[in-house]
């Protein structure tokens, strides 16, 4: 009998031994339920020769081309990553939207003997989950945003964080993104449903009655987008202020982005985009500082010229005050810790606006 799931953490908490994810593997990589494995009835050239016969020729006949290839790719799975699976194994199948690719999977699988189960509705039913907690419902927990200039190590803050027991999200983790124009990690970022199922789930495994940490970002991350709930709450959020001197952020900024430092090519082509903002003759300055090894010079440049102007801008006038600033003078292993440790008693003490202490 298909399962209806109200919420994550239903399924989250539900008593099966592995969620399957029988669509194509273009539709798999593009999102799916969290630990679900794929084992495609079809692939991805196979459903699209199938959708053109129902279209463009007989539904009934791309019914049967569908089962016969179902019926093969399912005897590779059983043959194959199945075949170690005693009788008491109890798997959950899902496909796009809990119709024929997963219900003639889940079939075969309970002739066998294992108690295959259905998610209702399929993909779809998944998706409206993260739908209504990443864009419709409040955030059930209070967000504090860790703020400050380019360079001054808020991701490696944020990793102690959470090393100290902190809740914390690191938002350009998952967008594998380093959030600016030099921000590209050399991996693809996921897709927008990808990173927001990537953040429900994140969110949906935390107290509500403890703050959790972000970094403050703007509404984009490379080319995802912050769902609606999270960046309503980013933007009520309040703020821990991280400082540092220009020389010192130089110095961390060169060390983070050494993927970068070393591919004079990317680097290069990167600078020109940079063309439009600052003219020909500050890209060829930075250009050349760059083939001359300058790398720290030439960072404390971009940040003083491009970076740091921009943020001013973005956080205007009426800065709201922080819960908490720290000068950080070095961004040494030192220093980060003991602001970590700083960070964390703020964290653990924090009550939201209205919330009073028990």
């Amino acid at each position: 009998m298909p399962q209806s799931f109200a919420s994550l953490a239903a399924i989250r908490d539900a008593p099966f031994d592995a969620i399957i994810d029988v669509r194509s593997p273009a539709e798999y990589a593009e999102d799916r339920v969290p630990g679900a494995i794929s084992l495609p009835v079809l692939s991805n050239a196979e459903r699209a020769m199938v959708g053109t016969i129902y279209t463009q020729d007989a539904p009934f006949r791309a019914r049967k081309v569908g089962a016969a290839l179902v019926a093969r790719n399912a005897a590779a799975h059983i043959e194959g990553p199945l075949a170690d699976m005693d009788g008491g194994w109890r798997p959950l199948v899902y496909c796009w939207r809990g119709g024929q690719r997963s219900g003639s999977f889940a079939s075969i699988l309970s002739q066998i003997g294992w108690r295959a189960d259905l998610i209702a509705g399929g993909y779809r039913s998944y998706r409206r989950l993260v739908v209504a907690a990443m864009h419709e419902a409040a955030l059930p927990q209070s967000l504090i945003l860790l703020d400050g200039y380019t360079g001054t190590a808020k991701t490696e803050l944020l990793a102690l964080l959470g090393a100290r027991g902190v809740q914390v999200v690191d938002l350009e983790g998952l967008a594998a993104h380093r959030g600016s124009l030099f921000g590209g990690t050399g991996t693809a970022q996921p897709a927008q449903k990808g990173f927001e199922s990537a953040l429900a789930q994140a969110f949906d495994r935390f107290d509500p009655a403890r703050p959790v940490v972000v970094e403050a970002e703007s509404s984009k991350i490379g080319d995802l987008l912050i769902p609606g709930s999270v960046w309503r709450a980013m933007r009520a959020a309040p703020r821990f202020q991280i400082s540092a001197p220009l020389q010192a952020r130089a110095r961390y900024l060169t060390r983070s982005y050494a993927d970068m430092v070393a591919d004079p090519q990317v680097l290069a082509a990167t600078l020109d985009q940079l063309i439009p903002f600052h003219g020909h003759e500050a890209v060829k300055a930075w250009r050349a500082l760059a083939q001359a090894g300058d790398f720290v010079t030439l960072a404390a440049q971009l940040m003083q010229r491009h970076y740091d102007p921009r943020y001013a801008k973005s956080r205007g006038s009426g800065v709201d005050a922080a819960l908490l600033r720290l000068d950080l003078p070095d961004l040494g292993g030192q220093d980060l810790d003991q602001a970590a440790d700083r960070l964390a008693l703020a964290c653990n003490s924090y009550l939201p606006p209205g919330v009073s202490a028990p």
